[in-house]
């Protein structure tokens, strides 16, 4: 292949690894406006889009093999493919997570414990993503410290309002009559929904990692 058709390669894949992760931080977007308005069309809407992502990422994985094994890039180039291989596994995780909102959504029965914010919980991480599919475009090595830097700051609000739901809980009076399970069920559902966005950061720096070994050969963010 011509170093001009091999350059044509690389550039549809940034572009194409750039339009899975806007596809899926509108998933994103749309699971967390499901759950905040308890949106069961918006929540099916999210859910049935997955296999839309699914098939994306199996098409990207199938175009990184084929410029790893066909055209045996080296150095930048090598870098660069093998670091958006490994993104779009973290953009497609993501889009799982999102799902999770929408199926939150539909299990939903009512509101538990409104002192926990999980919109701003999932604001942070849409913006985690965002941020970090723009450092992917922009080459921003220093961006890629910044989201890793936020994550503690997404940890600590998780973990914040993990201990919230637990204390509420152990401090609630059960009525006479109250259906327990049915509770204990939406603390359940709740705590996924909070675990399930940390998970979102997680892979928010998975992708700032990866971009920073892209960047500057470096695995410094890499664990």
């Amino acid at each position: 292949m011509a170093r001009q058709t091999f350059q044509a390669s690389l550039d549809d894949l940034e572009e194409n690894v750039l339009y899975m992760s806007e596809l899926v931080s509108e998933r994103l977007r749309m699971g967390l406006s499901a759950l905040e308005q308890k949106d069961r069309d918006l929540a099916m809407d999210v859910i049935e889009g997955d296999d839309e992502i699914n098939q994306l990422y199996l098409d990207l994985e199938g175009d990184c093999i084929d410029l790893l094994a066909l055209q045996q890039p080296v150095a930048g180039d090598l870098r660069f493919v093998a670091s958006s291989f490994k993104i779009i596994t973290d953009l497609e995780r993501i889009g799982d997570l999102a799902t999770n909102l929408g199926t939150y959504t539909l299990d939903a029965e009512r509101d538990v414990f409104p002192d926990v914010d999980v919109q701003s919980i999932g604001d942070m991480t849409l913006s985690m993503v965002e941020e970090a599919m723009n450092a992917y475009e922009q080459r921003d090595a220093d961006a890629c410290f910044d989201i890793a830097e936020r994550d503690n700051e997404l940890d600590h609000m998780c973990e914040r309002a993990s201990e919230i739901v637990v204390r509420d809980l152990i401090e609630t009076e059960i009525a006479e009559g109250e259906d327990i399970e049915s509770l204990m069920t939406d603390v359940s559902r709740l705590l996924l929904t909070i675990r399930d966005l940390e998970r979102v950061g997680d892979h928010a720096v998975n992708i700032a990692a990866r971009t920073l070994y892209m960047t500057e050969n470096s695995d410094e963010l890499i664990y």
